[in-house]
């Protein structure tokens, strides 16, 4: 899902989709935190002034020479599609090439104007209207209005095959329409906290009303793709490279690289040598340096390694039994983990520290919530009698106690069959198989067999239902509405085997009522205790074992990149924002500069912040939108 990042699986549904998708299932970006208030006029300055922008050596041969940013990904794009992609390269892509009617202050999350240059509510919240900024304009030289915005929402609301990435923002929706071409209105069925975290790619009405099937269009047939973001992208090779050039008219200001590009490597450390190379400017791994790489690398002159706290987290998911929105169940996901307390007992088998010591080697912070703790808001932690910590001991009674006692060494249930599982791993992913043998070693002790089962693409049997369990994660955004509606019985598929915006085909109506209540709060403190009531709730059923939120450790050449903004700015990530700023801020380096090879948290732009208008009884929007993680995002 995003992830949307490092773990997320594709959730394309049409074989074209399936033809463009990348191997490993991607977490879905993730949605910005709004921990908003009734925001009326928001307004801001626009500008952004940033310090790193990143360019290749060859770029530097001449002054006149087109300089060009190349990052090496290990992720492929699922579709070039906003109205279908979920992956966090594509989803990325799409915030370089579209507005979206706000963006996220790279300093601390805020929601700041982008297509939309301020938003207010009516007294009842039931009404919000945006202003549509009257200086931008689409690539191809026609002007940008609140019709395209419209017509982009109501498209997504028609579930023409439109809704899977972003149906949980326009689900409330009743009506949208654009009086005037500075002027959209959408009215709610009832009060929505998300309004100015709509993490929602605008398209252009001209070019996608000719879209004779939207559901199975890639976007990826016609170039350049007209859009209205800071680069435009120009050409597309599935599995290869993604490439852009800079939108020159821009209304916030062109980027200063002149070129950027995404070039796909399925081999971790054959990105890290073309890193050294000089061959690519930028490499964030999948999606992070893994700890022997950074190490590396630190010694290394000319390169610079970035960490910072992430805002992914990596899990191990239960299969709660597959079933569709009218309660049809398929798939064949093992009985065993119907039973609360069987998933409880593996969770209980599980090390974290371990996993954090040994296979990150302290890159990362030990899972609890399903908010990482950089959203220090929401972020939630169980309480010592609810901690579910590594407890074997524990684990081995509640087996018992479910019915699958010991016999020779082997859980064996009341039919007499061993209690073995599988578990879905993404082949590309040194994590995954690393954690999958600790667990074949822990479970093997409590007497339950596992097979780890590393596919290149995980989506097949995922949307099948055929699984046990699965490692899982999302980069999750300051808004975490998006990440916790992915688990709400609406987001399950309506057909068997179908895509949807469901992350494991978890359906509880308490959960869900809790979500209702998140959705409907404007108050930040209100709100955030009722995230925390539904992590709580998740952590206690067993189904998602967060196990670490892992730090972004990425790397790049200082001889190419003379600054970049990472996000938020103190200490971040550089690649997965939930913004435009590090490649649109990033500066080419104007020739050779050493580096001490050392850690840095990077380097960030002054963003300055006008006033906000706070409407009656309202309160400050303090962070926006979903993250989820590899993408899925």
């Amino acid at each position: 899902m995003d992830t949307k990042d490092q773990h997320g699986r594709t959730r394309s549904s049409s074989a074209a989709r399936a033809a463009a998708a990348a191997p490993a299932r991607k977490r879905r970006r993730p949605r910005l935190l709004l921990a908003a208030g009734a925001v009326a006029a928001f307004t801001l300055t626009a500008g952004l002034a940033t310090p790193l922008n990143p360019a290749p050596q060859q770029a530097e041969a001449k002054a006149d020479d087109k300089k060009t940013l190349t990052v090496a990904v290990a992720q492929s794009v699922d579709s070039l599609s906003p109205f279908i992609a979920q992956r966090l390269l594509s989803t990325s892509i799409h915030r370089l090439t579209y507005e979206y009617l706000t963006n996220y202050d790279a300093k601390d999350n805020h929601s700041i104007p982008a297509f939309a240059t301020k938003w207010e509510p009516s007294a009842d919240k039931l009404t919000w209207t945006y202003t549509i900024r009257s200086n931008s304009k689409w690539s191809d030289g026609k002007k940008a209005t609140a019709e395209d915005a419209a017509w982009t929402f109501n498209k997504i609301m028609s579930k023409e095959g439109t809704a899977t990435p972003n149906s949980n923002f326009v689900t409330n929706f009743k009506k949208v329409t654009a009086p005037s071409p500075t002027k959209l209105v959408v009215e709610l069925k009832k009060p929505q906290s998300t309004m100015a975290a709509l993490d929602i790619p605008i398209v252009p009405k001209h070019v996608w009303e000719k879209v004779d099937d939207i559901s199975k269009f890639n976007n990826d047939e016609d170039f350049p793709i007209v859009g209205n973001g800071p680069f435009i992208l120009t050409d597309f090779k599935v599995d290869q490279y993604v490439k852009l050039k800079a939108n020159k008219d821009f209304w916030r200001g062109a980027p200063k690289f002149d070129e950027l590009v995404f070039k796909t490597y399925k081999d971790q450390d054959a990105a890290v040598a073309a890193l050294r190379k000089g061959e690519v400017s930028f490499v964030a791994g999948q999606p992070a340096l893994t700890p022997a790489q950074a190490n590396g690398l630190k010694g290394e002159s000319d390169i610079k390694v970035n960490e910072g706290p992430g805002r992914r987290f990596f899990a191990l998911a239960t299969n709660p039994g597959a079933r569709t929105l009218d309660g049809k169940k398929f798939g064949d996901g093992h009985p065993a983990l119907l039973d609360k307390r069987v998933r409880q007992a593996l969770f209980l088998s599980v090390d974290r520290k371990t996993i954090v010591d040994k296979v990150f080697q302290g890159n990362a912070v030990e899972g609890a919530g399903y908010i990482p703790p950089r959203f220090s808001d929401y972020a939630w932690k169980p309480s010592p009698d609810q901690e579910l910590g590594y407890d074997p001991k524990r684990a081995a009674a509640l087996l018992d106690e479910a019915g699958y006692k010991k016999k020779g060494g082997k859980r064996v249930g009341k039919d007499g069959k061993p209690l073995d599982f599988r578990i879905l791993c993404h082949a590309t992913d040194p994590n995954d198989k690393a954690v999958g043998k600790y667990l074949k070693e822990w479970w093997g002790d409590l007497g339950i067999g596992l097979k780890v089962n590393c596919l290149d693409d995980v989506s097949v049997p995922w949307y099948a239902g055929e699984y046990d369990l699965a490692f899982d994660g999302w980069s999750v955004n300051p808004d975490p509405d998006f990440v916790l509606g992915i688990h709400t019985c609406p987001a399950l598929p309506e057909k068997a085997k179908e895509s949807a915006a469901t992350d494991n085909f978890i359906c509880d109506k308490k959960f869900d009522e809790l979500y209702d209540k998140q959705l409907a709060e404007y108050d930040p403190d209100k709100r955030a205790a009722l995230v925390k009531q539904m992590q709580s709730r998740l952590y206690d059923s067993g189904y998602m074992n967060v196990m670490a939120y892992p730090n972004a450790v990425e790397a790049y050449r200082t001889d190419q990149i003379k600054s970049i903004t990472t996000m938020p700015s103190a200490a971040g990530n550089i690649y997965g924002q939930d913004g435009y700023w590090s490649w649109w801020s990033a500066v080419p380096a104007s020739g050779k500069s050493s580096s001490d090879g050392g850690s840095s948290t990077g380097v960030i732009i002054g963003i300055a912040v006008a006033a906000v208008v706070l409407a009656g009884g309202g309160v400050l929007i303090a962070m926006r939108r979903r993250s989820t993680a590899e993408d899925r995002e």
